[in-house]
């Protein structure tokens, strides 16, 4: 191993892909991250797939010693897949990827360079889902690098309008793994939904320096989907029982407890409108009803939420979509 400085190492990166039935793409991704000279190892936790997952990964590598695949008989979520990964490796830095993403070149040089982090994230670019892999970095003349408090963070992820969700939970950052093994940190095995979010917000209840780049280093793949229907009630109510969490570790302070508390509210509208949803996929409108006027505080979130995707749907997928833009501004 080669080192630089404090910050700025080679070969120090492990990235990680959890995948699950992502042949069709997972070839990218893993060449992507071979490309980079920061990166001494990727791993590839194929979670029990029925496409050729594994091999594509390995055909992709081309013989290359850095990738590591790792198979789970069987599917365990993408959160116990990373854990599988983090207790596999012992490069300094991780990483994760995920399977239909890849990232842009000049990515871990650029944010193993910012001093003083615990986590260091950059800009995402979204991009459509026939994306070719083509796209090149264009680093700023002088990027703008940000600390981010829990506070932020948290509010970073709050849902702004009727298409527009609060998206810091995609950041992926770079993480230095001293700071999860001393703090007893891994994924939450049993979500599925928001798992980095989980992961993150509890690394700044114990005090992580979160470090923000506008530099865009990673290309996130737009797939079309339902705003109502990508996630199932039990991911949400894992997610919210997260939430619960966290606002007891954040006790001592008010305004992160309220950051936390105006995120849960959003978490606990979208679990009630899905449980609402199934009501009337199981037993028609009046069941749905039924369940709706059972606790009457919750009839406005729920017919709020019925109008929020109505309104999406009439507008259409593409004024949803954040194709071709950056996360960050």
């Amino acid at each position: 191993m080669v080192c630089w400085g404090d910050n700025h190492m080679t070969a120090s990166v492990c990235v990680i892909i959890a995948a699950y039935n992502a042949a069709d793409t997972i070839g990218l991704a893993v060449r992507s991250a071979l490309a980079q000279r920061e990166v001494g190892e990727v791993i590839v936790v194929d979670d029990a797939s029925h496409d050729g997952t594994g091999q594509a990964a390995t055909d992709a590598a081309r013989g290359d010693s850095r990738l590591l695949v790792l198979r789970q008989p069987r599917n365990t979520g993408p959160s116990a897949a990373r854990n599988h990964a983090l207790a596999a490796t012992s490069m300094p830095y991780v990483a994760v990827l995920d399977a239909d993403d890849y990232l842009l070149p000049g990515r871990f040089a650029h944010l193993l360079a910012i001093p003083g982090w615990d986590l260091a994230a950059d800009n995402i670019v979204f991009v459509p889902e026939n994306d070719a892999g083509t796209r090149q970095a264009v680093p700023d003349a002088q990027p703008v690098i940000a600390s981010l408090t829990l506070e932020d963070f948290v509010m970073g992820n709050l849902t702004q309008s009727a298409t527009r969700r609060g998206e810091l939970g995609f950041l992926k950052p770079v993480i230095r793994r001293s700071f999860l093994e001393d703090h007893g940190l891994k994924y939450d095995p049993v979500m599925r939904l928001g798992e980095d979010y989980d992961l993150y917000v509890r690394a700044l209840l114990k005090g992580a320096r979160f470090r923000l780049s506008h530099r865009i280093g990673y290309a996130a793949r737009v797939r079309p989907g339902s705003l109502s229907g990508l996630h199932s009630t039990d991911d949400l109510g894992a997610l919210l029982a997260a939430t619960e969490g966290h606002l007891v570790a954040a006790a001592r302070s008010p305004r992160d407890q309220a950051a936390i508390t105006a995120h849960q509210q959003q978490i606990r509208n979208r679990y009630l409108l899905r449980s609402f949803l199934d009501r009337k996929a199981e037993a028609g409108i009046s069941g749905a009803l039924r369940f709706a006027l059972s606790a009457p505080a919750n009839m406005m979130p729920i017919m709020a939420g019925v109008m929020r995707d109505k309104w999406a749907a009439l507008r259409g997928a593409q004024a949803a979509s954040p194709e071709g833009r950056a996360l960050l501004g």
